[in-house]
């Protein structure tokens, strides 16, 4: 199987078209749920794309989540998933969601050191316990935040009390072969570089990776490796596949939201 294929989630999921307006319809509808408790397009650096949206529980938040979003670092923003934030904020967290820029306007490494930025932005809005979540690219980019070769302030590193990498892209180098590299600029230096397999944990973060059952193998293979390279949890989720495994963050009864929560419970003082 050559890299694009392998690396193709649309071809193989029945109905893939419709999901980015579905996102996008239900997002739109959690922000005006959410309207009196939401701040929209908080910058954290200069360029149009730095921003998050931060969503507050109904009380005081207990911590909060950060997730970040996929589409390899070439598609979406964070206004296609602010229904995510749901199952934390009934948990009672506060959730951010940061975008970021896209390929091929910024490189990996370059969207990697927004993300620290937006952690630390967001972080300075919301005491208590940080959780790092993030799908796909964004399963990639919050396992980079916890990796020693990325500066986020020692104040913010030391409260993250959680990283869920789901359905990370954790090493880097089978993109090289991919069509989607003209975008990517990946060349083999930073694609050693940016790949959290390659890397340690700066600090004892517990990290537990996520994928569904029904993905594409290349990122089951994906979630192991990252699995044995830091020695973390593994959960495989049944019947998910790459566009539905992050629905259990919208729901706080699902495995994947209660996993975050019970974080935030343990690094209670």
């Amino acid at each position: 199987m050559d890299a694009d294929q392998a690396f193709a989630n649309g071809a193989f999921i029945p109905g893939s078209e419709r999901f980015p307006a579905l996102w996008k319809d239900r997002a739109a509808a959690l922000r005006v749920a959410q309207a009196d408790r939401a701040e929209l397009r908080i910058p954290y650096g200069p360029a149009p794309r730095q921003v998050f949206d931060l969503f507050r529980p109904a009380g005081a938040a207990r911590g909060l989540l950060i997730f970040v979003h996929g589409g390899y670092w070439r598609l979406f923003g964070a206004e296609y998933w602010s229904h995510l934030a749901a199952g934390g904020l009934a948990q009672g967290l506060a959730v951010a969601m940061p975008s970021y820029t896209l390929a091929p306007a910024a490189r990996i490494s370059a969207i990697t050191v927004e993300i620290a930025h937006a952690v630390a932005s967001a972080a300075d809005r919301v005491a208590g316990p940080v959780l790092l979540a993030g799908h796909s690219a964004g399963g990639h980019l919050v396992a980079r935040m916890i990796c020693a070769d990325v500066a986020l302030p020692d104040a913010v590193a030391a409260r993250i009390a959680g990283v869920v990498p789901i359905s990370p892209v954790a090493d880097l180098r089978p993109l090289l072969a991919t069509a989607m590299n003209a975008d990517l600029r990946l060349d083999a230096a930073e694609a050693r570089a940016e790949s959290p397999v390659l890397h340690r944990p700066g600090r004892p973060v517990p990290v537990t990776v996520w994928v569904g059952a029904e993905e594409r193998p290349v990122f089951l293979d994906q979630a192991r490796a990252l699995s044995r390279a830091w020695g973390a949890g593994l959960r495989v989720a049944p019947g998910r596949h790459h566009m539905d495994i992050v629905d259990g963050l919208a729901d706080p009864g699902d495995p994947l939201c209660r996993s975050l929560a019970a974080a935030a419970d343990q690094s209670a003082p």
